[in-house]
């Protein structure tokens, strides 16, 4: 049984590595998610396009976990979109990067603070502790 299981599995992965080093080769500076550059989903976040599309691209950068870094100052800026539909991925996009956010902890203490909506309130504090555990009082 387990011949019939690893014959199709190294087949994909021999199918698959080629085309997974080809896109590493040519974005070793820049992750890649979904075929774009960081860089093009921080577009769509900041652009002023429509929520649907904010939230995407937010979504995006955050599967690109810590290498998604350098998108930190648009996402601390994105954490003021009037739509929760957007700021939400924005802090789980900041926790999936990690330590390397650190420049929002003030942003996203004050979300803590001052969100209304709890569940946008709840994941700034969620990602607070992903990025700077101390910093969050525990009571």
């Amino acid at each position: 049984m387990s011949n019939r299981i690893l014959g199709p599995l190294a087949a994909a992965v021999l199918l698959l590595a080629p085309r997974a080093w080809a896109q590493g080769a040519g974005s070793a500076k820049e992750p890649v998610s979904d075929g774009r550059t960081l860089s093009e989903w921080v577009a769509d976040l900041t652009d002023g396009t429509a929520p649907q599309t904010r939230n995407a691209a937010a979504y995006e950068i955050s599967g690109m976990g810590p290498a998604a870094a350098p998108a930190v100052p648009a996402l601390i800026k994105a954490l003021d979109d009037p739509e929760a539909t957007v700021r939400f991925p924005v802090l789980v996009a900041l926790g999936e990067i990690g330590p390397a956010a650190k420049a929002a902890v003030p942003k996203l203490k004050q979300v803590m603070d001052e969100e209304i909506n709890d569940e946008i309130a709840a994941a700034a504090k969620r990602a607070l502790k992903r990025i700077q555990p101390e910093a969050v009082k525990t009571d």
